[in-house]
Order: structure tokens, then sequence, then C-alpha cells
């Protein structure tokens, strides 16, 4: 990893993480925190918190360079091109391809399609492979801690087809209920729709499990992994998920691109998503052939900067090691659980077994919207609101939550900076 030596200003210290361990040494921290402009800025006179990672990550300076380096000496067109830079840019962009592959551990680099996010991933899905193979009367499981990219497509569909969608329930805690799950099977489920990581509330999800039991079934399942692929290894072969979606944003890289993981059969057997440029083979005005996988989803001309610049950040995430990223942020998560729960008037919503690094929380009867307005004052970087999972909401009988998601390039230090912040809101409201 090439690390760039920055002036970084300097938080708050207190006592309070002594003991606090981590998989990175300080200085390590410090080199990689050194990595993103961002993190140099301050905020209404303080040092800038940023603890809004699970809504879109930082980009480190490798990867601003990498858009850059394309932006001014390789842009053009790509795939039908025969000239220098549209050759070149076509490898690079084909190389981001191969970079993801590995990344996910798909088998083929055929099976992972370019998409603007998330988002289009799960709807791409929809279109492709609900419209065609799933009909009046069938059944489609999602749970009860969807983002609403993972609920509203299948919403149409199910209005659309006439199919029913089935709800798996969750605990007190924020952790499905997989007793429940079992028995929302049967002969008419066709389609199963999980979260990997809960965007709201942090639960990682059993899916290994789940993915076996939609299987018994004949039931394929697509995972939401966008809170999943930039903090833990994700091996699609090993989970035997038969779609994954993920978004560059979430894990150092640009917006506007995203992946979506297919097993090749699947995708050969969908229907395109949109038509135009690049997805096909011949067009006469009789009759279109389409493209192979993946081209056949990718019409027109992609984000090629974005697509090159999250291969940039897949390297980036791979030289610090998703081993080490996912240890400290885990780190982070229960330093910052057990201060924050020693918070008079705090309530953490959402206390899985197993959590990544989200923190949402209410406190008193102040709004979440008041703190993370607070909280902006002292420099720190809060969501606040339903964070697009009003369902999980009205399970827990809340308007909305504050929420702290922390990365990588977090310290404890900045914990200590929320923490305190959080005694000043309720002093504010005292």
């Amino acid at each position: 990893m090439n690390v760039r030596a920055k002036n970084q200003p300097q938080l708050s210290s207190t006592p309070n993480h002594a003991n606090a361990t981590s998989a990175f040494s300080a200085s390590n921290i410090e080199r990689i925190r050194a990595d993103f402009p961002i993190l140099q800025r301050s905020i209404h006179g303080k040092p800038l918190v940023y603890l809004d990672n699970a809504a879109s990550s930082q980009m480190p300076q490798q990867v601003i360079d990498r858009l850059a380096h394309y932006q001014t000496h390789e842009h053009a067109n790509i795939h039908r091109g025969v000239h220098t830079l549209s050759q070149n840019a076509t490898t690079e962009y084909e190389n981001a391809r191969l970079k993801v592959m590995n990344f996910i551990g798909a088998k083929e680099s055929r099976e992972i399609i370019f998409t603007h996010g998330t988002t289009e991933g799960i709807n791409l899905v929809m279109h492709g492979y609900g419209r065609r193979f799933i009909g009046e009367g069938d059944e489609i499981i999602i749970s009860a801690m969807e983002h609403h990219s993972n609920i509203v497509p299948w919403q149409m569909l199910c209005e659309e087809k006439k199919a029913r969608l089935r709800i798996i329930p969750m605990n007190d805690a924020g952790e499905l209920l997989l007793d429940e799950y079992a028995k929302l099977f049967n002969k008419n489920t066709k389609f199963v729709a999980l979260t990997h990581v809960s965007n709201a509330l942090g639960t990682i999800n059993p899916v290994r499990e789940m993915i076996a039991t939609a299987h018994q079934y004949g039931a394929p399942v697509l995972l939401d992994g966008a809170q999943a692929a930039p903090h833990m290894a994700v091996n699609v072969q090993d989970l035997d998920c038969d779609f994954y979606v993920f978004s560059s944003h979430k894990m150092c890289g640009p917006t506007g691109v995203g992946i979506l993981y297919g097993k090749a059969a699947l995708l050969e057997k969908m229907q395109p998503y949109q038509g135009g440029g690049d997805m096909i083979l011949n067009v006469t005005f009789e009759r279109t052939t389409y493209n192979d996988i993946p081209h056949k989803f990718e019409a027109g001309t992609p984000a090629i900067a974005a697509g090159i610049g999250l291969g940039a950040a897949i390297d980036y995430i791979t030289a610090i090691g998703l081993e080490n990223i996912a240890a400290h942020e885990q780190a982070l998560l229960e330093y910052a659980s057990e201060a924050a729960r020693s918070i008079p008037g705090l309530k953490i919503i959402g206390t899985a077994q197993h959590k990544a690094a989200v923190l949402s929380f209410i406190l008193d009867d102040i709004h979440p919207h008041d703190i993370g307005t607070l909280l902006d004052q002292e420099g720190i970087a809060v969501r606040a609101g339903h964070h697009c999972a009003q369902p999980v909401m009205q399970r827990f009988g809340i308007p909305a939550t504050a929420r702290a998601s922390f990365a990588f390039y977090n310290t404890f230090e900045e914990v200590d900076a929320l923490i305190a912040g959080i005694h000043t809101v309720k002093k504010v409201f005292a």
C-alpha cells in the first residue's frame, strides 16, 4: 500500500481507550488515515470525526489519483474502438472486472456485471429473473430488516405478477427468527432476497445456513452485500448464493458504480434489463440477438472511470487485509457499545450477537435529527433518520435513530469524541 505522510488534526485524547485493542498499531492507523485527504478537514472549527461510513465511505488518495490518471491520460469509450486509447481503456476496465471476481471469489469474470450500484443490481435481477420466472401465486421471501431497495422492487413484481411477498420476522435484538424462516417455505416459494448485513441494525445474518434452506426448495437467493463486502471477506462460491450485489462508494471507491454477481447458468437464462449498445450481437428490424454475459446486461456506455476506480479501491482494501479491517472495526464497535451503554437515557437499537460496526441509538426524547445536528457542531458526522429501512423503525416503535458507523480508518479517540458529543447533546436538552 502506498502511504502518504500528511499532517493530521489531533483529536482530544482521553484515557478511556487505554485498554482497547486493535488489529492496527498506532503507527499503522496513522499511516492509513494519512491516505484520506478529507480526514484532515475541520468542521465548525473541530477535527472531522467521520462516522457515516454505512452511507458512504471516504476515498483514499490512491483511488483519487487513479481516477485522475484515467481522466488525464486514458479516457476513451470502451469495447468498440480500435484506436489505442479505446483499447487501453477497455483493458483497464476489464481488469477491474477481474479484480472484482477475485475479491468475492466468483468462478468466472463473466459472472460479474457492472451496475450503477446495489439498488440497480437488485432491480436488474427483479426484471431479468423475476419477471421471467415468477408468476401468479408464487411467493418471494424477504426479511423484516431489509433496506427499501430490497423491498420495493419485489413489491412491484408481486403487484405485477399477482405473487405474494412473505416476511421473515426478527426478535427484539434485531436477529432473524430462523425457525419462522423455515416455516415460510412451500411449493410456491420461488425466490429469496436477504440482506447480508443490516444497514440499520448492523446484524450479520447467518446467510450460508439460510441459503442452504432455500436451495432445499429450489429457490434462488439474492444477497444484498452493500454493508458486508467493504467490511468482511466474502466468497460467493462458499456461500453458494445465486446473486450478490454491492456498491463501490461504500468501500472507498467512487459513486456511480456497483456490482451484480450472478451464477452464469442463471444469468444466461435471464432477459436483458435494458436495450441498447454493447448488449447486442446483431440488430435488424426483424430481430435482435443479444450479446453474451456479462455484456448482455451492460447496455450503453458504462461509468468507465468509476469502474476503474473501484478496481483501485479493491487493491487498496486488499493490501490492508479484510481480516485486519474486520478485527479493527469490531474492536471499535465493542468499545463504542460499552461506552454508549453507560450513558443514561441512551438505548442501542440492534443488539444482535453477531454485528458489524454499526451503532444505532435513540437518546431520551431527543429527535435523532437534533442529535445529528448538534453532533455536527462538534465536527462529528453521523446519520440520522430511518436509514431507508422504515419497516425496521416500525418494528421497534420509533420514527428514526442516530447511527454511527465505523470504518477501518476510524480510531478509539474518535469514539471518545462521539461519546463526549452525546453527553453535550444531553446537556443542551437537560
